[in-house]
């Protein structure tokens, strides 16, 4: 699980060095970094960051008032040099408070929590999506109905999502780790890190391919092992 990640500071320095922190935690994936709040604005709507390292201390607006303008933020651990603004940082429900100059394994021990929390989230997205039939999308400028037996493959398009149906197929304003944490573990799996397929309507396999729905789609190499366990175990008849 990879957690998409944001720095805002207005310090290059402190943005080097958390970058460097970031590149050095395998699970945490930097996809942008700020020295102005309001310029994380756009990429914060698209709901594809899901944790913020946000300074506090910073021109025009601060981090505690620019968390406060937005609606439904992701996780929020502040950074910043000044440890009197902790109480205030945890009353917006920061997940942790980091005090410049940051060490890195009092930065991992930060992560780690991110990291287990959206596990924990994921797990319970999961589990209530295990007790439903379909879902909802919204596509075309409307809400549609879709069957779990109906669903071929999801493909994940930049800030969309493809859902390819035994019928038609139906692009979505959705990121795609919202999709896989939401389709249930026990009857999809993700063959690559743009494909999450239906494990009973895989047609056939050849070598790093799967055919699902009269199409071929990519088996990336560090989950070939996985995928073929899964779809093999108990099912492969053999001489």
């Amino acid at each position: 699980m990879l957690i998409h990640c944001i720095i805002i500071d207005d310090e290059p320095l402190a943005r080097k060095g958390l970058r460097e922190y970031i590149e050095d935690v395998e699970f945490l994936h930097l996809t942008g970094e700020f020295d102005n709040p309001l310029q994380a604005t756009e990429l914060l709507g698209t709901g594809a960051v899901d944790l913020i390292f946000l300074d506090i201390q910073m021109p025009k607006i601060t981090g505690l008032e620019f968390i406060k303008t937005i609606k439904h933020p992701p996780p929020v651990i502040f950074t910043t040099a000044y440890p009197h603004y902790a109480l205030e940082g945890f009353e917006v429900n920061a997940m942790d408070y980091l005090v410049k100059p940051v060490s890195f394994d009092r930065f991992l021990k930060a992560a780690l929590k991110a990291k287990d929390y959206h596990a924990s989230k994921a797990k319970n997205v999961a589990e209530t999506a295990g007790g439903s039939d379909f879902f909802f999308i919204k596509s075309d400028n409307k809400l549609v109905k879709i069957q779990l037996d109906d669903v071929l493959f999801a493909e994940g398009l930049q800030n969309y999502v493809c859902i390819h149906t035994i019928q038609k197929k139906y692009i979505t304003y959705l990121t795609f780790k919202a999709m896989e944490a939401y389709l249930p573990e026990d009857r999809f799996l993700k063959v690559h890190k743009s494909y999450i397929i239906a494990a009973s309507k895989v047609e056939s396999i050849d070598g790093n391919e799967v055919w699902v729905g009269g199409q071929h789609l990519p088996i990336s190499r560090n989950l070939k092992e996985e995928v073929l366990d899964k779809l093999l175990k108990g099912k492969f008849l053999k001489r």
